[in-house]
């Protein structure tokens, strides 16, 4: 078979069996098993005859993708604002709302060398952007999962940026001393009893990363408890937040001083960031 008939036969059992875009996926599977860089070099093979010893791994990863395993898990990695990062089961896969997170961040960050907090850090995707974006930056990230933080230093390593990301096992602030210009998060914020519902490739995430307690919003209003603690005054606090939480959240926010407080809407027009300062 060539890569085109392969390609095309993944294609048609993926989608036989329910998985979104699967062209998409099918050419992100083959291009990984053939070493390819770009999912696009395939264009360029599609004649060329396949052996045995290329279908057989692409079979497997299409039998786990079709089952439900996530692909950036089949792949390994995550692209996030245009960087590849290391993605598996020890964390949260990324999803393209938080891009949107980072830039609302980069942009409402006024001085060049801001102190920066990122708050249940999962893989460090937004600390490692910021820092990316900010050279001057002093970044911190925390996690309360050993196992996130570990694959967080992995990217932060894999980035060259291992020097410039200060890592802290910890409970929300707990234990962490400021101050700090910024604090960023995406915390868990998904109702508990809507978990069983999620799609498959959604709980192959850490349950942890998901479950935001009976309302969604349990660690979200923990940390606007918190975060004037740590906060430099007129420090900003920048949240990311589950659909139809806006209201509840600005309220947490009022209750405690904050000001400035504005909502900004992600690419499909939900509530979904909400941006404030305290003192």
């Amino acid at each position: 078979m060539t890569v085109l008939e392969v390609l095309n036969a993944a294609t048609g059992f993926l989608e036989k069996q329910g998985v979104e875009s699967p062209r998409l996926n099918a050419e992100h599977l083959l291009a990984h098993v053939l070493g390819k860089k770009k999912r696009i070099e395939l264009y360029l093979d599609f004649e060329r005859p396949l052996g045995e010893g290329e279908r057989a791994p692409l079979r497997d990863l299409v039998r786990q993708r079709a089952e439900g395993r996530p692909l950036q898990h089949l792949l390994g990695t995550v692209d996030f604002l245009g960087n590849l990062f290391s993605s598996d089961a020890r964390a949260l896969i990324p999803r393209p709302e938080t891009e949107q997170l980072v830039e609302l961040v980069q942009t409402l960050t006024a001085i060049p060398d801001p102190r920066v907090l990122d708050v249940g850090t999962g893989s460090g995707v937004i600390a490692l952007s910021l820092a990316m974006m900010s050279p001057l930056a002093t970044v911190s990230a925390c996690d309360i999962s050993t196992d996130a933080l570990a694959l967080a230093r992995e990217n932060a390593v894999r980035h060259g940026l291992e020097s410039r990301i200060f890592f802290h096992h910890a409970d929300l602030l707990s234990g962490l001393v400021g101050p700090f210009d910024v604090i960023v998060a995406n915390l868990p914020y998904i109702p508990s009893d809507e978990i069983p519902g999620l799609s498959r490739e959604v709980r192959h995430d850490p349950a942890a990363a998901l479950d935001g307690g009976a309302d969604g919003i349990v660690l979200i209003a923990r940390l606007i408890d918190t975060a004037p603690r740590v906060l430099a005054p007129g420090g900003l606090l920048a949240l990311e937040i589950g659909v139809g939480q806006s209201g509840a959240v600005r309220e947490l926010l009022a209750g405690k001083n904050y000001r400035d407080i504005a909502t900004h809407p992600d690419y499909q027009k939900t509530e979904r960031f909400l941006i404030a300062r305290h003192g």
